[in-house]
């Protein structure tokens, strides 16, 4: 199968950080309940100046000066979101005129809620097929600070801004991936543009503990490895609950599951990415390594991509 390696990422967060004592002065909340339930302890709300493409600007930028190419070579953009600053034009659209890239480029939003990530690097795999492209830019942005009410208790304290790129290209190395969607639209939704998340928690924790180990099993049999093989399990950080049930069910040790939820929350489609770019800034993972990617999300999407790193 033609896969995609991974060159270089980015990623940008907003400066301004929120802790559980922020938000135990908004709803009725503390430090000790957050930590408990999802592992929590910081995450990042855009100010100012900071909006959704700016954030996806910068990454993407910081990405290309870390691959060394030449970014007339982009061929397609795929920014994964659901909460961009325009409902038309698409974030896409708005970062090749502001990176300055070429204009035969395909470029367009992408709406797979925290499977964001997972499907994007699904779709501009087959972009590149298609078109020939040379090197292709994924964005997973979000800012869902704007999309939460802050007196509901239940969703307010999960979720951040942030964003994470990867540049891309074509190769014939190990690669695999499984994506499903079942259509679901109760359990994680915005039902307008400019309406809050609503989130059925314990319905998105049984359907994460119960789906994602299955998904992960399909991606790997598929790459003809065992998850012994695997280096790294970057899942989408949700829950740290939910990140440890999985790698008991796999019967993995947690030093092989890359975890930063407690640095940004859940920031949906940029989660995936923002895992990835600091395991691999950090120098954790190192070329070579066999690196699965995991997420689940709204419209109870799923995916999962094995590669070489």
């Amino acid at each position: 199968m033609t896969g995609i390696k991974i060159l270089a990422t980015g990623i940008c967060v907003p400066e301004k950080t929120v802790s559980n004592d922020d938000l135990s002065q908004i709803v009725d909340t503390s430090d000790e309940w957050i930590k408990q339930r999802t592992g929590m302890d910081i995450r990042h709300h855009v100010s100012n100046e900071e909006n959704h493409t700016y954030l996806a600007q910068m990454a993407a930028k910081r990405a290309i000066e870390k691959a060394g190419i030449d970014k007339s070579e982009i061929g397609a953009i795929v920014v994964c979101t659901v909460s961009s600053d325009y409902y038309s034009p698409s974030t896409a659209c708005l970062l090749q005129g502001r990176l300055g890239l070429r204009n035969d480029i395909i470029a367009f939003d992408l709406g797979a809620g925290c499977s964001g990530f997972i499907f994007g690097l699904e779709t501009i795999r087959a972009l590149m097929m298609a078109r020939n492209c040379k090197y292709g830019l994924i964005v997973g942005a979000e800012v869902l600070s704007k999309k939460m009410d802050m007196t509901d208790r239940s969703t307010c304290v999960l979720f951040g801004d942030g964003a994470a790129a990867a540049i891309v290209e074509l190769n014939n190395k190990l690669y695999s991936s499984v994506i499903g969607v079942e259509g679901d639209e109760d359990m994680i939704n915005i039902k307008t543009p400019n309406g809050y998340i609503h989130m059925d928690g314990q319905g998105t924790y049984k359907f994460a503990v119960a789906t994602v180990p299955k998904v992960i099993s399909e991606a790997v049999e598929k790459a003809k490895l065992s998850y012994d093989d695997i280096d790294y399990y970057i899942l989408h950080q949700a829950n740290l609950r939910i990140i440890e049930s999985i790698a008991k069910k796999l019967k993995q040790p947690m030093e092989k599951f890359i975890v930063n939820i407690e640095k940004y929350g859940n920031t949906s489609a940029a989660s995936v990415g923002l895992a990835l770019d600091e395991a691999m800034r950090g120098g954790k993972i190192k070329p070579g390594d066999k690196v699965l990617m995991c997420a689940f999300g709204a419209g109870r999407t799923w995916g999962a991509v094995v590669a070489e790193l």
